[in-house]
């Protein structure tokens, strides 16, 4: 796969064109693009209530991305300067010293049975658990579809947590979603449950807490990638090893850690039509398993091998078919783009993904500062809000970054006297 050198340089015509040349693309996929035929509002009108339009994001790709000894272009959907830069900076960098390697470590979602009145929890956890596989038996019997693609229900276990004892079942959902699935299985457990207990039933739903859906992403990082000046090398990797591990200590540096981390992730899951709500609850929830709340990624300088080595593990329970994926044309763009993945290979790349995106927001923070980078793209951003005309942006950039601080109304003086 090409890895498209010069991409950033080219307009976005000319962008889609060059992946269509690479193969990446098919003609009809690339219409798609050049015209913007995304979500058509008869659809929209059908996922979801009260329609009145659809809602434009930007479409963008990151290439450069080595995962697993594979070349991946990534598209990301993110309205937000820097993200897509960043993260294709950290990609490319990153593939020097060999890329990203990756580790699913299973692929099951939990769902549970919350139960209360139970009157004695021993003697119901004890009953539940010798019926666990006829309880699992007859989960699979109420969605003998999953079972055909060689799924189902994979594991049942009991724990007494305040006032309730809950039944908790472990699915695998092969390529799909799951949730209507799991929430099937649960309802068919809930009266046979309620009879072994002698509880009743508060609630049978899933969780977004899938701790059996883990995935890591590691790479290690040549110190040279990170300065020709070997010094300033290994006080970088020294800083972003500090700079890890305060997001361990601090929750109020951790929020911001993470947030930096799920600016690439939510993309791709976005991208690819996968509920980012889900990914994004179930990955901060992951993040207090300790008891507080912490980073999810770690950086490791280790000087007498001259390499940053830097790894994530969370939860990522996404799919390549179910929910709205089928349905939004854009979606399957973003497939083919990655080469069609299974669940378990998208997990591994949207994970690389929040991996490159920390390592470039530290290595910012650490160096330069997180704001520089941010400088040239507010200037644009204020130089577009202000009016000016595709050629006047240039121009009109550049004196912004001549006279900081700058804001709307300077950029709009600016702009009037570009045009005097």
């Amino acid at each position: 796969m090409a890895r498209l050198p010069g991409f950033a340089k080219l307009s976005p015509t000319e962008r889609i064109e060059a992946l269509l040349k690479e193969g990446l693309l098919t003609w009809d996929e690339a219409q798609i693009l050049k015209e913007q035929k995304g979500l058509p509002l008869s659809i929209a009108d059908q996922l979801t209530e009260n329609v009145l339009s659809t809602f434009d994001l930007p479409f963008s790709l990151a290439p450069y991305f080595l995962i697993n000894g594979r070349d991946y272009v990534l598209p990301m959907v993110t309205e937000e300067p820097s993200v897509v830069a960043a993260a294709s900076f950290a990609a490319k960098l990153i593939q020097r010293s060999g890329g990203f390697t990756t580790q699913v470590h299973q692929r099951q979602m939990i769902g549970e049975i919350a139960l209360t009145d139970v009157e004695d929890r021993n003697t119901a956890s004890k009953r539940i658990l010798e019926d666990k596989e006829t309880l699992l038996q007859m989960a699979n019997e109420a969605y003998p579809s999953i079972v055909k693609r060689g799924g189902g229900a994979r594991d049942l276990w009991v724990e007494n947590k305040g006032d309730f004892l809950i039944v908790y079942l472990a699915v695998d959902p092969k390529e799909a979603m799951g949730a209507n699935m799991l929430n099937t299985m649960l309802e068919a457990l809930t009266d046979r449950i309620q009879e072994l207990s002698g509880g009743q039933a508060l609630m049978a739903i899933l969780s977004n807490l899938a701790t059996r859906s883990l995935v890591s992403a590691r790479c290690a990082i040549d110190f040279k990638a990170l300065s020709r000046n070997p010094e300033e090398a290994i006080e970088i990797a020294h800083r972003m090893e500090l700079a890890s591990q305060l997001a361990q200590v601090d929750p109020y540096r951790a929020a911001t850690h993470n947030k930096g981390i799920f600016n690439g992730i939510d993309a791709l899951v976005l991208a690819t039509g996968n509920d980012w709500r889900a990914i994004e609850a179930g990955a901060h929830a992951y993040a207090t398993q300790s008891g507080s709340y912490k980073g999810l990624s770690h950086w490791t300088s280790q000087p007498e091998e001259k390499k940053l080595y830097g790894e994530i593990t969370l939860p990522m329970p996404v799919a390549t078919k179910g929910g709205s994926i089928g349905l939004n044309p854009t979606v399957q763009v973003s497939n083919r783009l990655l080469g069609e993945p299974s669940a378990i290979e998208l997990a591994g790349i949207i994970a690389s993904l929040g991996l490159a995106q920390n390592f470039a927001a530290l290595k910012a923070l650490v160096t330069t500062g997180i704001q520089a980078g941010h400088m040239k793209l507010q200037a644009r951003s204020l130089a577009l809000l202000a009016g000016a005309k595709e050629e006047e942006v240039p121009r009109l950039v550049s004196q912004l970054l001549e006279n900081k601080p700058f804001n709307l109304e300077k950029a709009q003086t600016l702009l009037q006297e570009l045009r005097k």
